[in-house]
Order: C-alpha cells, then sequence, then structure tokens
C-alpha cells in the first residue's frame, strides 16, 4: 500500500531532506509540500492525506501544533508525525493533546524518520521518553525543576516577577527563589542572559500560558 504524505515545514533545508525521504520510500507518496502550517487543514479537507509531517514553530507564525488540531478535527483518520529541532518540553504534551500520533525530533540519531513513518502507519503511537537534555550555562536542562523551567520560559517573555507570579499563580517572593536558583545552577549572571540562553537554544519558547 502507499500511503500520500504531506510536508509542513518552513525551514527549506529540513523540507527537502523529508521530500528526499518521502520520495525515496517505496511506500509513501509525496503529494504536497508547504511552508507554512496556517493552510495544512484546507489541504486535508479537500484532498486524501494520510500523513502529515508536521513542525511546529513556523516563521510567519503559524502553529503546527494548533494545525494539527484542526486537521484531526476535519480528518480524524488522517495521521499526524510532529518535528521540530527545540527541546521546549511543553511540545510533548501540546502534541498529544492536539491528537498528534507521534513526535520526532530533527536530530534524533536513534530513530530514524522513515521509521517513526510507517511505525505511524501501521497504528503504532511513535512518542520519545522526553525532550533533549540541553546545556544552559553550567546547568543541564534536566537538572532544572518543573517549577524553575515554568519560571524560566517567562522570563524568556521578559515578564516582570509580579507577571510571572500572577501568571503561574505564586509568590513574587517564589519567582525570585527560583530565579536565583536558576543563576545559581547555570552561573549565568542576570535574567537576561538566561532568556537569551534559553531562547537561542530552543529550550523554552514563549509563554507556557500563552
Amino acid at each position: 500500500m502507499e500511503y500520500s504524505v504531506m510536508i509542513v515545514d518552513d525551514q527549506s533545508i529540513a523540507r527537502k531532506y523529508f521530500e528526499s525521504v518521502v520520495k525515496a520510500a517505496p511506500d509513501f507518496s509525496l503529494l504536497y509540500s508547504l511552508d507554512s502550517a496556517s493552510v495544512a487543514h484546507i489541504y486535508c479537507s479537500r484532498f486524501s492525506i494520510d500523513l502529515v509531517i508536521m513542525d511546529i514553530v513556523m516563521a510567519d507564525g503559524s502553529s503546527g501544533i494548533d494545525a494539527a488540531a484542526r486537521i484531526k478535527e476535519i480528518s480524524p483518520s488522517t495521521r499526524i508525525l510532529m518535528v521540530t529541532s527545540m527541546a521546549e518540553g511543553l511540545f510533548l504534551s501540546r502534541a498529544k493533546e492536539a491528537g498528534a500520533d507521534g513526535f520526532w525530533y530533527k536530530d534524533d540519531e536513534e530513530t530514524e524518520l522513515i521509521t517513526a513513518m510507517r511505525d505511524i502507519m501501521s497504528g503504532k503511537r511513535v512518542w520519545p521518553e522526553g525532550s533533549p537534555v540541553i546545556r544552559i550555562g553550567d546547568a543541564l536542562s534536566s537538572e532544572l525543576t518543573r517549577a524553575e523551567m515554568d519560571v524560566l520560559r517567562e522570563i524568556s517573555t521578559g515578564a516582570s516577577n509580579q507577571q510571572i507570579a500572577d501568571r503561574l499563580g505564586i509568590e513574587t517572593g517564589t519567582v525570585k527563589s527560583h530565579i536565583n536558583h536558576l543563576l545559581r545552577k547555570t552561573a549565568l549572571n542576570n535574567r537576561t542572559e538566561l532568556a537569551i540562553e534559553a531562547r537561542l537554544k530552543g529550550l523554552v519558547v514563549g509563554s507556557g500560558r500563552q
């Protein structure tokens, strides 16, 4: 059986790689390749697409996760494999909530993309055990607590301590404590360096409350 595939990724290099993998596989056929998630659901409503390989964060601001949820509403039988190069831990849980069938990190050295594709089409769920471990300053992301990650995520938006406290439902003193712990663990000098490092390495992407 030959499965029809649509690729959605704003990065041309990644998109071309996905296209080459699909074209080289005798059991898959490339139908469309898009650079934005904003219209992905429209294609799935008009055409028979078995598998969507979709990036999460697009340059035009469109969200692959939001698109996945819309596709599942329109075409529940369409399988969706979310792909990303970012380590943001919230992506995993959000992709599951959206109804995605699998998740693949672009730098995954253990699982080949074609293997993930075939597993999903065979009815399996393909989910990594966790997000990649990223170094931020002197610390590894695995050494940060969930509460510290929540605060770091908010810091990256430029929010003040009071705004962070309001968003997370905690006291400002608790926010300050988490920031101090983050600075001590990472050996970075201030919250600005924390935000820049976390953003540049894809450890956090925006606010977890958005």
